[in-house]
C-alpha cells in the first residue's frame, strides 16, 4: 500500500515541478488545448448531426409506428453520444501527447537534467520523424487495448448493483494504469524501452502506477481540467520512470522515505 503514497506524491511533484518552471507550464499547456479545441469541435458536431447519422444508419427503422421509431433512433443517438465521449476520454492523452510530442519531450528531458545528479538527461538519437512514428504506433496499440476493456466495462455496467458502484471504480483503475503508461512513455522511450518492456515494469509495480495515474483518470474526465494538469502529469511520469528503472535522483524529487509519507519503519 505505500506505493500508492508514494505515486500520489510523484503526481504532486510533477505539478510542483512545472509551478517552479513557468515557461515550461506555458508550453506544456499548448498541446492540450489544441487537442481539447479539436475534441469539443468533434463532439459538438456529433450532438448536432448525431440523429441525422443514426437515421440515415436506420433505414429499417422508417416504417416503424410511432413512438417506436423515434424511441429507436433517439435510445441510439444516446449511445453515439455517449460512446464518443467515452472514446473522447480514453484517447485525449495520447492525443495530446502525439500532438505535444516536441513539447513534451523536451519538458520531460528538463526534469531528467533538473533531478539528475550529473545534470544529464537519456537521449533516444532518432530522428523526430522516427520518434513521431514509434510515439503514434505505441499509442495505437494502448488505446486499442483500452478500448477493448472499455467494451467489457461498459457491458458490465449493466449488472445491477455492481455495475453501479463496483464496475465504475474498477474503470478509474484500468484507465489510470492506461494513462500511467502513456504518460511515462515519454521519458521511456528516450531510453529506447520498447512497449512490452514498458508494460511489464508498470504490471511490476501496480500499486505505484494506481496512485499515480487513478487521481489522474479521476481528474481527466473533464478534459478542460485534463489541459491543466497534463504538463505537470508529465513532469511527475518522468520521476517515476526514474524510480522504476531504479535511477538515482537528487534533490526533493527523490523517492519518499517511510517517514516523509507518515509510515513508521
Amino acid at each position: 500500500m505505500r506505493d500508492l503514497g508514494v505515486g500520489f506524491r510523484y503526481l504532486l511533484k510533477g505539478q510542483k515541478w512545472v509551478a517552479r518552471h513557468g515557461k515550461q507550464y506555458g508550453f506544456g499547456l499548448l498541446p492540450g488545448l489544441v487537442t481539447l479545441v479539436l475534441y469539443a469541435a468533434a463532439l459538438i458536431a456529433l450532438a448536432l448531426w448525431g440523429a441525422d447519422f443514426v437515421t440515415w444508419a436506420t433505414p429499417f427503422a422508417d416504417d416503424w409506428p410511432s413512438p417506436w421509431d423515434g424511441l429507436f433512433r433517439g435510445f441510439l443517438t444516446a449511445v453515439l453520444f455517449a460512446l464518443g465521449l467515452l472514446l473522447s476520454v480514453i484517447t485525449f492523452t495520447a492525443m495530446t501527447l502525439l500532438v505535444g510530442q516536441p513539447f513534451y519531450e523536451s519538458l520531460s528531458e528538463k526534469v531528467d537534467r533538473d533531478v539528475s545528479p550529473d545534470g544529464t538527461a537519456p537521449e533516444s538519437g532518432l530522428p523526430l520523424l522516427r520518434e513521431l512514428w514509434i510515439s503514434g504506433r505505441d499509442s495505437l496499440r494502448i488505446v486499442a487495448r483500452a478500448l477493448v476493456w472499455a467494451v467489457l466495462l461498459f457491458a458490465l455496467g449493466f449488472v445491477p448493483v455492481a455495475g453501479q458502484t463496483v464496475v465504475p471504480v474498477i474503470g478509474f483503475f484500468v484507465t489510470g494504469f492506461f494513462l500511467t503508461e502513456e504518460l511515462t512513455a515519454v521519458a521511456l522511450q528516450r531510453r529506447r524501452i520498447e512497449l512490452r518492456e514498458r508494460l511489464g515494469l508498470l504490471r511490476s509495480r501496480k500499486t505505484l502506477v494506481w496512485g499515480f495515474g487513478t487521481p489522474l483518470a479521476v481528474a481527466f474526465v473533464v478534459p478542460f481540467v485534463a489541459v491543466f494538469l497534463m504538463p505537470g502529469a508529465v513532469a511527475g511520469a518522468t520521476l517515476m520512470a526514474r524510480d522504476l528503472l531504479g535511477e538515482e535522483t537528487a534533490g526533493p524529487a527523490a523517492p519518499a522515505g517511510p517517514e516523509e509519507l507518515g509510515v513508521t519503519p
